[in-house]
């Protein structure tokens, strides 16, 4: 008989050190730990949810780095029934500036040039369709299809649906009637989800290709209400762009 073989981690690092930087970073310094905390401070509290987040790291070392959090106090699980989520304790929670402040530092200072293997689409759409407005809809089922023309046939095409306030993402074909299609590459969309570019400048210049119901396309811009760390370009086509950091979390 084999005995299956579980995965090995390392030790979380100690710098045997009184410094509170030190016993922080024990914490959070581990590898995927500030991604999957930011996963939880957006509001994921399901397993599969977090992992959509992180859709790079293994099932089993996130199981192991939310262990780690909850040793730590900064997680707890809670069950409802079969349900088992994930919520931040009241120390977790209080990280939330922590992690704004190391996104804004790497929006600054750490983002460009981005290599292609840094462009996830799974990441950038799980993150959009959290934050669509849904207001910017009519109260009925909306479809926006994405084609992203640099991505494998596998990861190509992507539907966000707005039905009656709820939205939904999904990686296949729903078959619905598709409202727009909205055809880009995802080096365009990251730079308009930050900020760096607006939506109606990205499709002014071509960059992005909209076709379908006109009222949409006209709301779709403003239902991206874009990361909170986005950068706000007041636009002028004489003055050119000036970005200011969002304030709020």
């Amino acid at each position: 008989m084999t005995t299956a073989r579980l995965p090995r981690y390392s030790a979380p690092m100690r710098y045997g050190q009184f410094c509170p930087i030190a016993k922080a970073a024990e914490v959070l310094a581990e590898r995927w730990m500030p991604l999957v905390v930011h996963e939880l401070l957006a509001g994921s509290t399901r397993f599969t949810d977090i992992h959509r987040g992180v859709p790079l790291m293994s099932p089993s070392l996130l199981s192991h780095r939310l262990r780690e959090l909850a040793d730590a106090g900064l997680v707890e699980q809670r069950t409802f029934g079969r349900r088992h989520e994930w919520h931040l304790t009241e120390a977790g929670q209080a990280l939330g500036p922590v992690i704004h402040a190391m996104g804004e530092w790497g929006l600054k200072y750490a983002q460009d040039p981005l290599d292609e293997s840094d462009l996830d689409v799974r990441v950038l759409m799980w993150n959009m369709k959290r934050r669509m407005n849904p207001e910017s809809f009519p109260r009925r089922r909306v479809t926006v299809a994405f084609e992203f023309t640099d991505m494998p046939s596998s990861r190509r095409y992507w539907w966000l649906i707005s039905d009656h306030g709820e939205i939904d993402l999904c990686p296949t074909d729903p078959g619905f009637p598709i409202d727009v299609y909205v055809t880009t590459d995802v080096r365009t969309m990251v730079r308009v989800w930050f900020g760096k570019i607006s939506f109606a400048r990205a499709v002014d210049d071509g960059m992005i290709e909209l076709i379908g119901d006109t009222a949409t396309q006209k709301n779709l811009g403003a239902s991206l209400l874009l990361s909170p760390l986005a950068l706000h370009p007041v636009e002028s086509r004489d003055r050119g762009l000036t970005p200011t950091l969002v304030s709020h979390v």
